[in-house]
């Protein structure tokens, strides 16, 4: 386990480089697609971390630290994926453990984030780690 570093993605092009790594979790998002959402994203407080090994990120979580009513300060998970062919190997947790960590730090008072409903390994994923289902995330294309 100590092979593996965490660091925060500072810079638009070290989270556009993790392009290959999202196609995993968003298979039809294409490169200018991802750079186009990242640059609106970042100007509203988005920030992305990464767990890696010889430099090569092999997991990856965005995140987003705000308030509202219902939660007070909290930090939004999004985006979460470790690749396919490091899984099993905890990194998951340390991701998740990173983030609580920072939310702490930020005072934060909840951790929230969204899971695709067809997504039933991420879902065992979050229940072992202290999640739990507060509310339904109603969606609507326009």
């Amino acid at each position: 386990m100590s092979r593996f570093i965490i660091r925060e993605l500072i810079t638009l092009p070290e989270m556009l480089a993790q392009h290959a790594l999202i196609l995993q979790l968003n298979p039809s998002m294409d490169a200018a697609q991802y750079n186009q959402l990242l640059s609106q994203m970042l100007p509203n407080g988005y920030r992305m971390v990464g767990i890696f090994t010889d430099e090569k990120c092999v997991g990856l979580s965005g995140f987003w630290i705000n308030t509202k009513l219902y939660s007070g300060k909290y930090l939004e998970i999004d985006n979460f994926i470790v690749d396919v062919a490091y899984r099993s190997q905890e990194l998951g947790k340390r991701l998740s453990d990173w983030m609580q960590q920072l939310a702490v730090k930020e005072n934060c008072q909840t951790i929230m984030l969204d899971a695709y409903t067809s997504n039933n390994a991420a879902h065992r994923f979050y229940f072992r780690e202290g999640f739990h289902i507060k509310s339904y995330h109603f969606y609507k294309t326009l």
